[in-house]
């Protein structure tokens, strides 16, 4: 178990512990003395809430301290510095970021030189510095800080590469959402510069409205301006940009499900298709029935986009994802990326000559729904027999045609219970007498707390 590493990096609310500025000194500090023993280099990127900043001249005084040199790129989206972190042949790439989560949190990621999550191993030598007293190499060994000016330009270059050469965009009218996220002044210009007409809109980042009721987790304003504008498509993209979300020119909202139907069926018949597909335990039971009958093979990861790229290198297929948005394509990249993910089913779009919703005739869902219960502290749902006890209820009543999942954020204190069925007042039904049991354990677990 580690201390502060979670299943997507360190998140939490700014200012408390341990998303403060001393602990990202000395954060710093113990990620410098872990990737200084490969290459000396290290890449910083944030996406454009306020505190970046803060957090980046932190994280850029301790790895200096620590011997290592950085590489600053200033506001980019996560998978961009997956890319520039490769390009640039750093030994690390560093994100301040906390994804969808509003401007009140914030968070770091890690990325290896070849552009993957970093790996258990890596995080517990991190962790491990952590708990060492900070010591400043001689003055002559303390590190050296750029700024790369054109790393908005080579991302951006790189996603267009990613496009066939003769295809173009022209004739499609696109809204684009970039939620005030990191993503504002790169997402665009793919788009328009591969000849698409474009919408923008979440453009504007203050350093306080990123993700503020727009973006891939709050499609509605996405929605609007898509029937406004009477567009072809919509693309809504998170904070950070791993994650995607579409709506159809009817305004109908297209989930990472949805996203991960088009490309694979359009992978097999084209002819490009290798092995099969990943989904997660979230993955809406319809996908994989419909994969079923494409022939097309389907395995589930635990939630999380580095499960997901787990599995992907364990089978040796390419593409998985999750309903949330993170599609993970390995033939063009290594991590989530919501700019690629879009262009794959563009790419659909065109080649097949049909429109978004066309693309989608034989995926028919189970009605899904899905609560967050926030709680005081985090346990593990299937540790607790009154909820074990609870789900089984449930599941009798599903009677084998639904699913029902409860399991802990890896991020935030919140207990995640869904159910899936194929009735929706069931489905209803069922989430909310979970949802209660849930709070009902979680109100015993503080009072015995609160007692002890």
């Amino acid at each position: 178990m580690r201390k502060y590493f979670g299943t997507d990096g360190i998140r939490g609310e700014v200012g408390k512990d341990p998303i403060t500025p001393e602990f990202m000194l000395k954060l710093g500090w113990a990620a410098g003395q872990v990737f200084k023993e490969h290459d000396k280099k290290i890449l910083i990127g944030k996406d454009t809430r306020i505190s970046g900043y803060m957090f980046e001249s932190a994280l850029e005084s301790g790895i200096v301290a620590a011997g290592a040199d950085v590489r600053l790129v200033g506001p980019m989206p996560t998978p961009a510095i997956a890319y520039l972190t490769r390009t640039f042949r750093a030994s690390a790439g560093i994100v301040i970021s906390a994804s969808h989560n509003p401007y009140t949190d914030n968070g770091i990621k890690f990325f290896s030189a070849q552009g993957g999550k970093i790996s258990d191993e890596l995080e517990e030598k991190i962790e491990y510095f952590l708990d060492q007293p900070m010591v400043v190499v001689e003055s002559s060994l303390i590190g050296r800080a750029k700024r790369i000016d054109d790393a908005a330009g080579r991302y951006i270059e790189y996603c267009k590469g990613t496009f066939p050469i003769g295809l173009q965009l022209s004739g499609l009218k696109i809204v684009v959402d970039c939620a005030d996220g990191a993503t504002y002044h790169v997402a665009p210009r793919v788009f328009s510069e591969l000849g698409a007409d474009v919408i923008p809109i979440g453009v504007n980042p203050d350093g306080l409205n990123i993700n503020e009721d727009s973006g891939a987790t709050k499609p509605e304003l996405l929605r609007k301006n898509v029937l406004a504008e009477e567009a072809d498509i919509g693309i809504a993209l998170d904070g950070d940009g791993d994650r995607l979300i579409l709506v159809d020119r009817f305004g109908k909202v297209c989930d990472g499900d949805d996203v991960l139907y088009i490309i694979a069926n359009h992978l097999m018949h084209t002819g490009r298709f290798n092995g099969g597909v990943v989904g997660t335990l979230m993955s809406n039971f319809g996908l994989e029935l419909a994969f079923s009958e494409n022939g097309i093979g389907f395995s589930r990861a635990k939630v999380g986009d580095r499960y997901v790229n787990e599995k992907l290198i364990q089978h040796g297929w390419v593409l998985g994802g999750e309903p949330s948005g993170h599609i993970v394509c390995r033939d063009i990249t290594t991590t989530g990326d919501g700019i690629i993910a879009a262009l794959q089913v563009l790419r659909a779009m065109i080649e097949e000559g049909k429109a978004l919703h066309e693309l989608l005739e034989g995926l028919i869902k189970f009605p899904q729904k899905l609560k967050n219960v926030r709680v005081a502290a985090r346990f593990a749902p299937a540790e607790e027999p009154a909820l074990q006890k609870a789900i089984a209820m449930a599941n009798e009543k599903l009677n084998g045609l639904g699913r029902v999942l409860l399991r802990a954020s890896g991020t935030e204190p919140l207990i995640r219970v869904m159910v899936e069925g194929r009735d929706q007042e069931m489905v209803d039904e069922l989430v909310d007498y979970l949802a209660t049991e849930v709070e009902r354990v979680a109100q015993d677990k503080s009072k015995q707390l609160a007692d002890s």
